[in-house]
């Protein structure tokens, strides 16, 4: 924008910014004009548009009002009621809800008595969103059908668009999926064609993915978040990428894909927090609820816990974590409450149901058990989701294990591991041949349960849910009646630390740090799944790995320095960690490994210095291809004999 500019050509090429969907410059031309003399109301409402699509959305409220003023002034009461409707949507994504009540009566009272407008139907879906909320169904189909009359009256063509989906949502509360889907199909469709406004076309297919993720349609929901992600992204805007992610996220957990589940909903949340409150809430959520099924207890109650600060009630995850943190009551209580919250809304309630149940068997509380499994019943009856059915066969299997019904535990069991595998959700069915292993021990089956378990361990390993493999190995050395050949084993393990992170987190922050441990938590992560490591334990900045040879837990570590090392030349900065391998053979009991290998394996780690990988002979006998240094004899604290030493060499070769 040079000097010779005049403000009318800057306003033209602003307006031009916002119809090309150029956010940033269309913020930046609308900026520089407001900044010389006022806007007329209709360049508020592009301006506003603009900042809220660049994240901004404090920015957009503001100027959001002033458009409301200006069309209040010049007594164009329908328009200024649309700006008091998105008000009241913005404010309540901000978790303002005292404030968005506010300007939702503000437009009631501009349309009391007015001709009937597109105004009057977005205030019809208003109405129909809060009698949803409350759980009347009925008022909320009727408060739809007003709007879709009002949008057949109407050459707004994103009404038609917001009343087909919001009755296609409320059919599939009320149990009619057959007659819901094909709405939200049809205006999914038209929303990806391009036939509808930017704000209505991502809350389509927010909307259409959350429904399926309900449904428990895993599949079907993630081809629609794919679409949504693509059309976000060629949109150029912030925000509606991280509320794609947040129900990409769900679907992935469900799916089984826990690591690429935990990082699409850390990447929501960078997106979403300084845009969105109540999704960026949910998106912690979703971090806890991976977390949670990897085993990372310590993550999953820290990301519960922001969460939880940010308005979202984290559950089932947050009373599944309690219980497998031992507090037990605590759990009792914590998914009871949600349950009475969440009274209204049954596909909340369908997910939280079988976490009852599960808690209550673990109580010896078979009146609770009962209760959840029979309310559970009736909505899979209502509802046509075969993942809720799943659940319901789930819950009526281990309610029947409580009362000593052996046969007819086995029989619900197995009946739901079929429907958890036809809609894909891999972690739910390995849970299934855990809970039928204890149902074949409480009749003296071992050899069944043997069989179960093993598969239940086979099936955690492959979703590196390592904590739930561990139960299925110590339950099933419990079956056999000894310690046998599977709880012996030859490992090589892995021990990382981040060097002088006390006094890196002085120099940078609390928050600083905590955005480097996040991404250096995430590229080790990542180059342990790429070696088939064996996450065990993650406590600070260190983490504790198995592999199954010496070759891979090598060929892991030297890439991990390599990817650190590519970040410094790359970025300017990353940490220096070291690292200590040790080949070695191991006991494996509840707390994962354990004996003198697992110890001297950690003091080898201690004497590491910054970005080394030192490891023991015995680990370089197993990985022959591995570049070392020579050899030397260091004494470990705490062991008796000395070790040999040697440290790898992990720069690439000035002749590879």
């Amino acid at each position: 924008m040079g000097g010779t500019e005049t403000p009318s050509a800057t306003l033209d090429e602003a307006r031009a910014a916002v119809a090309e969907r150029s956010w940033e410059r269309a913020h930046e031309l609308f900026a520089a004009v407001a900044a010389e003399r006022p806007l007329e109301a209709e360049d508020l409402e592009r301006f506003a548009k603009a900042a809220f699509w660049i994240g901004a959305a404090d920015g957009a409220i503001s100027i959001r009002e002033s458009a409301y003023e200006a069309f209040l002034a010049r007594g164009d009461n329908a328009r200024a009621a649309l700006c008091a409707l998105t008000l009241q949507r913005q404010h309540a994504a901000m978790l303002q809800d005292s404030v968005a009540a506010a300007w939702l009566t503000q437009a009631e009272w501009l349309l009391a008595g007015a001709p009937e407008s597109a105004a009057h139907g977005y205030l019809a879906i208003a109405h129909a969103d809060s009698a949803r909320a409350r759980g009347d169904t009925v008022a909320a189909l009727a408060q739809v059908e007003r709007a879709r009359d009002l949008a057949d009256r109407s050459t707004d063509r994103n009404l038609p668009a917001w009343a087909r989906m919001r009755r296609g949502m409320f059919l599939v509360d009320s149990g009619r999926v057959d007659e819901g889907r094909p709405l939200l199909e049809e205006v999914a469709a038209a929303a990806a064609g391009g036939e509808l406004g930017t704000f209505t076309t991502g809350a389509v297919l927010s909307n259409v993915v959350s429904t399926y993720r309900d449904l428990g349609d895993y599949r079907r929901g993630g081809a629609w978040s794919n679409t949504a992600m693509r059309w976000s992204e060629r949109q150029r805007l912030t925000g509606f990428p991280g509320i794609a992610r947040v129900n990409r996220s769900a679907i992935l957990r469900m799916l089984g894909q826990l690591r690429q589940a935990e990082e699409e909903a850390r990447e929501a949340w960078r997106e979403l927090r300084d845009f969105s409150p109540a999704y960026a809430a949910a998106a912690q959520h979703e971090v806890g609820e991976a977390h949670l099924r990897l085993g990372d207890l310590a993550a999953a109650d820290e990301a519960f816990r922001q969460a939880r600060e940010l308005g979202e009630d984290p559950q089932p995850g947050l009373a599944l974590l309690q219980l497998a943190q031992g507090d037990l009551d605590v759990a009792a209580s914590s998914i009871r409450r949600s349950l009475e919250v969440a009274a209204f809304d049954r596909f909340a309630r369908a997910r939280m149901l079988p976490a009852q149940a599960g808690i209550a068997k673990a109580a010896g509380d078979a009146q609770t058990a009962r209760a959840a499994r029979d309310e559970l019943a009736e909505i899979a009856d209502q509802i046509g989701s075969p993942a809720i059915r799943a659940a319901s066969e789930w819950t009526t299997g281990i309610t029947a294990h409580l009362e000593e019904d052996h046969v007819r535990a086995a029989e619900h069991l197995a009946k739901a591991r079929k429907l958890w595998n036809e809609v894909g959700a891999s972690y739910e069915s390995a849970s299934v041949a855990l809970a039928l292993a204890e149902v074949q021990l409480a009749v003296g089956n071992n050899q069944a349960a043997a069989a179960e378990l093993d598969a239940a361990r086979a099936a955690f390993e492959r979703l590196g849910a390592h904590r739930d493999a561990r139960r299925a190995e110590e339950l099933r050395a419990r079956a056999t009646g000894h310690v046998g050949a599977s709880a012996r084993a030859e490992r090589t393990f892995l021990f990382t630390d981040i060097v002088g992170s006390t006094a890196l987190i002085e120099v940078i922050g609390d928050e600083a740090w905590n955005d480097l441990r996040r991404w250096h938590n995430e590229t080790l992560r990542s180059s342990f799944d790429d070696h088939d490591g064996e996450e065990i334990d993650h406590a600070g900045d260190g983490f504790f790995v198995a592999f199954r040879d010496a070759e891979r837990g090598v060929a892991c570590a030297v890439q991990i320095q390599r990817r650190l090392a590519e970040h410094r030349r790359s970025h300017g900065f990353a940490p220096q960690v070291r690292m200590g391998l040790h080949a070695t053979t191991a006991t494996r009991d509840e707390s994962g490994y354990t004996g003198l290998g697992v110890h001297t394996a950690s003091r080898i780690g201690s004497l590491a210095g910054a970005g080394e990988i030192l490891a023991s002979a015995e680990t370089l006998a197993g990985a022959p291809d591995a570049r070392a240094s020579e050899r030397r004899t260091v004494q470990l604290k705490g062991i008796v004999h000395p070790v040999d030493v040697v440290s790898i060499e992990w720069q690439p070769s000035s002749t590879g």
